[in-house]
């Protein structure tokens, strides 16, 4: 019976109604667990955000000593990440803090007015820090290097952007042993930046940030972690014999620390120290400290752990005091890098039991690169030399004066540019671009100079694309000056004088352009890629990638490709 009226009242109801109605109530479902899904696939973020920047490391250094780094380093971040091989910076000069800003900023100097480590301001006639600040003080010190801020930083950081997106819930802290490497990254808004002094021996911060330190950072200071590192000789890692990627120990391309004959290992830390009182930066171990402090800001601070995701804005920095130091090629950088390579490794195991790698949004890169010793390529029959910036100046001014009269007329010649002085010119009612253009076609006759521009020439044209567009990208009206200067590949400037030892950087060289750029955690992909990308791409991927606004200068574009949507 049942069966009979099953079948009745099944073949009683109309077939194409009742597949109407499977087809109504399946579209529903989906469409429910659809909206759902996106929903959450637009809301989602991770916990937290970490930028690291490697002071001065050059793009070729994730391959020179790759046979020799761990499986848990910079090996960790480039096989389970994405790697994007061919990033670059699109301007000059190629500086720290720069290289910081425009990391952060997500566009060149010419517009978030950071346009090197000093500038000449023509109001004052002097140079000026880039984090100067004499409004506020220091905390945790009395001397000057607490007096920093990221006052002169005319545009918002993708730190300043999390921040306002999370109606200041966001925590956003800068830690590094530059002050310029810590309080550029972590924006106008941060919560927090520190930075090391070497009087007091441990990290510092400004009222800008706070009244005091807080007691965890005391406490950490507390500990003289810098005298205990510096108590033993710095050794290497593995045993000399084995750097092969690097020139020989004792070379005439690298400086001595003062107290030393020859630049060989070990170096003698105890008993260097006294004549070299801020030795510690330029040891790998300064690194490590860096680390460690990084470490205990997650912790202390409980980064990462709220309902909004957290920034820490990393940068070391002794590899830029090494690499200035004893050069690229010295078996000083390359065990700088492999114990580095360690910290790196720690670092990342320390996330892991934290927070998870799939909560956490990594990018490592460089802001800059450096060059080669010039002396080192010249034993090998390669073109490069070294110019003094003061040599520059000092015929410049010979030079005018034949031409117009003694007189002051070049008031600095700095980051590769010269400042005329504008009161002198209109005083003696010369025509500006006139005199701008003498200086730069008289400059041409310098065998390091490959081109210059003037002030007025960039400003009446747009240079999209080549060498100028580097100057241009580099150019801040208000702050720059009236002639700029490039030099030809091989050759750098010292700051005192020619350069024969150790290195620098700062030209448009790719030596100093082309960096590493690492993309690791949360919703990122393995891979790589070949691709074109720049330096001030990074922000704008974090914007992406977070759903917030990009910084408001910004000019790069998101690195699509990274994520994984």
């Amino acid at each position: 019976m049942f069966k009979q009226i099953f079948v009745k009242r099944y073949i009683s109801f109309p077939y194409s109604s009742l597949l109407g109605c499977l087809l109504l109530l399946s579209t529903a479902v989906f469409a429910q667990k659809k909206s759902k899904k996106e929903n959450t696939s637009v809301l989602a973020r991770p916990k937290l955000v970490v930028g690291i920047v490697v002071d001065q490391m050059r793009y070729d250094y994730l391959y020179r000593y790759w046979d020799k780094y761990g499986e848990g380093g910079f090996k960790r971040l480039m096989q389970q990440g994405f790697n994007f091989k061919n990033t670059h910076y699109n301007y000059v000069p190629t500086a720290t803090a720069p290289g910081h800003t425009s990391i952060y900023t997500g566009t060149t100097p010419g517009r978030h007015g950071i346009i090197g480590n000093n500038w000449y301001v023509r109001e004052t006639g002097k140079s000026i820090y880039c984090t100067d600040d004499l409004t506020v003080k220091g905390v945790g010190t009395t001397a000057d290097a607490g007096k920093m801020s990221p006052a002169n930083m005319l545009a918002t950081t993708i730190t300043d952007e999390l921040k306002l997106a999370t109606n200041q819930q966001a925590k956003v802290i800068g830690v590094c042993i530059k002050d310029r490497g810590s309080i550029l990254p972590a924006g106008h808004a941060a919560n927090a930046a520190y930075w090391y002094d070497s009087e007091v021996k441990g990290f510092i911060s400004s009222t800008f940030y706070m009244t005091q330190l807080p007691a965890w950072v005391q406490q950490f200071n507390n500990r003289n972690l810098p005298n205990t590192y510096l108590k033993n000789p710095w050794t290497t890692l593995l045993p000399v014999a084995q750097y092969t990627e690097s020139t020989p120990d004792d070379n005439n391309f690298e400086n001595t620390f003062v107290g030393e004959d020859r630049p060989v290992f070990p170096h003698n830390l105890p008993e260097l120290q006294a004549k070299n009182p801020d030795i510690f930066r330029t040891t790998p171990f300064g690194n490590t400290y860096t680390k460690d402090f990084a470490i205990e800001t997650l912790k202390a601070e409980k980064m990462g752990q709220g309902n909004f995701t957290d920034f820490l804005a990393l940068s070391f920095s002794s590899t830029d005091y090494v690499g200035h130091h004893f050069g690229p090629n010295s078996i000083e950088v390359e065990d700088t890098y492999l114990r580095l390579d360690k910290d790196l490794a720690d670092f990342l195991q320390f996330l892991d039991s934290y927070i998870g790698k799939d909560n956490v949004l990594i990018f490592l890169t460089a802001d800059h690169a450096a060059a080669n010793n010039v002396a080192y390529l010249n034993s090998l029959r390669i073109p490069a030399d070294s110019e003094a910036p003061k040599n520059t100046q000092d015929s410049l001014k010979q030079y005018l004066n034949t031409q117009y009269g003694v007189g002051n007329w070049v008031e600095a010649y700095i980051n590769q540019q010269v400042y005329l002085n504008h009161k002198l010119i209109k005083s003696k009612k010369i025509n500006l671009p006139e005199i701008q253009q003498k200086v730069a076609d008289y400059l041409l006759q310098f065998n390091s100079v490959q081109r210059t521009i003037t002030a007025t020439t960039l400003m009446q044209s747009n240079w999209a694309s080549g060498l100028i567009s580097f100057v241009a990208n580099g150019y801040f009206p208000k702050r720059s000056g009236d002639v700029m200067v490039t030099l030809q590949p091989g050759w750098i400037e010292g700051y005192s004088g020619r350069l024969t030892k150790g290195t620098t950087h700062g030209t448009s060289g790719n030596y100093d352009t082309h960096v590493p750029l690492l993309w690791y955690g949360w919703k990122v992909k393995p891979g790589e890629s070949a691709h074109p990308a720049s330096i001030t791409d990074i922000a704008p991927t974090v914007a992406y990638a977070l759903s917030i606004q990009e910084p408001n200068a910004c000019s790069g574009q998101p690195l699509q490709e990274v994520l994984r949507y």
